[in-house]
């Protein structure tokens, strides 16, 4: 049977997650175009290998000529600099979404990221339309690029699927991923249900798995057909016996940003 895509471009796929959707979306597409600023290594049949800074220009558009989807997961992955947030997530997903508009790539989906609103209170339940409250600058990189993809579905008919992200690792390190964590599973099934939906137009999703704390709602991203199949219980013994000291009246605890909210600029860290 014929694969959906003939070839996928996979940004950061140095990364954590990106070398586990190397191997998620080997089944849908007949060549993985791997891009990061690091080397990448091993190279499976089906993938090549491009490395490049996201904020060149040039190297961008080489990229993304050729491809029928893009999964944007590159970029720094932490609050860092401003010029790094700039040059890196802001500028280098602007390059992103200027080759796929001048290459024809009819979908992206964007790593984004629970940052983008991470000053919204645990208790808020919030939904996918609730209004972006950034808790970093990497937060706000986020909320420009969700609105970039935005204006590239309304005036240019370039499908988008923004994933908010909240905490994706082997297995859940404490106990605010307790409701946070997002398995290497369920993120390779959240990407592959963005890549195969027939129609997203311009959506956003919560990426989380199935846990039994439900701090969101994410039934207004029901028509891409994401379904988690894995949750934080097996972990939670192994958490709460960890006996780590938890305020609830601390802002940490309070908002879904968790510890971002706690941090300064990072420029004024940077110079101290």
């Amino acid at each position: 049977m014929p694969k959906l895509y003939k070839t996928i471009l996979i940004t950061g796929a140095a990364g954590r997650l990106g070398t586990e959707l190397r191997r998620g979306l080997a089944p849908f597409a007949d060549k993985l175009r791997l891009a990061d600023i690091a080397e990448l290594k091993d190279l499976k049949p089906n993938e090549e290998a491009m490395v490049f800074d996201l904020a060149d220009e040039a190297a961008v558009s080489k990229a993304t000529e050729g491809v029928d989807a893009i999964v944007h997961f590159g970029g720094v992955p932490l609050e860092r600099s401003w010029q790094d947030i700039l040059d890196s997530n802001i500028r280098g997903s602007y390059n992103i979404y200027e080759g796929a508009r001048k290459h024809g790539v009819k979908r992206v989906v964007y790593a984004s990221s629970v940052h983008a609103i991470g000053y919204h209170a645990l208790e808020a339940h919030i939904d996918t339309d609730a209004p972006v409250r950034p808790d970093s600058l990497y937060g706000v990189s986020k909320c420009f690029v969700e609105a970039l993809s935005r204006l590239y579905w309304d005036k240019f008919g370039l499908e988008s699927v923004c994933l908010r992200i909240f905490s994706s690792f082997p297995e859940p390190a404490d106990r605010r991923m307790l409701w946070s964590w997002l398995s290497f599973e369920d993120c390779i099934r959240l990407v592959v249900a963005s890549l195969t939906a027939p129609r997203v137009g311009h959506t956003i999703s919560f990426g989380i798995s199935d846990n039994a704390v439900k701090p969101v709602d994410n039934s207004k991203a029901g028509h891409i057909g994401y379904v988690p199949k894995d949750n934080s219980e097996p972990y939670r013994d192994k958490v709460e016996a960890q006996k780590e000291p938890l305020d609830p009246k601390a802002p940490s605890t309070i908002h879904l940003g968790g510890w971002f909210v706690d941090i300064g600029h990072p420029d004024d860290e940077a110079s101290k």
